[in-house]
């Protein structure tokens, strides 16, 4: 297996958990509702985007640049990043969930980015050998988060 199948694996879970946050958003009765939903998914992002910029973005720092996209992606992160935290910290119901549904968007966008160039831009720059070291280092990462 491959750092690249791992993580798109877990875009698709990401994916199913951004569904679910756009489903009961609405039905959300009290901000304390909305910031539970938001920490849990601050959580979650903040481990994947941990492993995935130290495992495959740092390595495809200097391509990124060069197609003027490594400052992007970390302003997204913290755009997503943000996001969340205001959903926590909001007063009103109303903004909570505006604050907790715009970082779902900005992820799914963010996600879509990863998916079309720094996936396909890591299959081509680095070595299947590489990829699937990489792989081992998530699998003992992943581990060490169980554990």
């Amino acid at each position: 297996m491959k750092i690249t199948d791992a993580l798109l694996a877990e875009h698709v879970v990401f994916h199913n958990l951004f569904d679910y946050v756009e489903r009961a958003a609405p039905g959300l009765k009290s901000v304390a509702e909305v910031r539970s939903l938001a920490r849990m998914t601050e959580s979650l992002l903040k481990a994947h985007s941990r492993v995935e910029e130290e495992l495959l973005v740092a390595p495809l720092d200097h391509c990124l640049e060069q197609i003027g996209q490594r400052d992007t992606f970390h302003e997204e992160h913290e755009e997503i990043d943000e996001s969340l935290k205001q959903a926590q910290t909001a007063r009103s119901l109303k903004q909570a969930r505006q604050f907790l549904l715009s970082a779902v968007i900005a992820s799914r966008k963010h996600f879509d980015k990863e998916e079309r160039l720094v996936f396909p831009m890591a299959e081509k720059m680095l070595k299947a050998k590489t990829l699937t070291e990489l792989w081992v280092s998530w699998m003992e990462q992943r581990g060490r988060a169980v554990a």
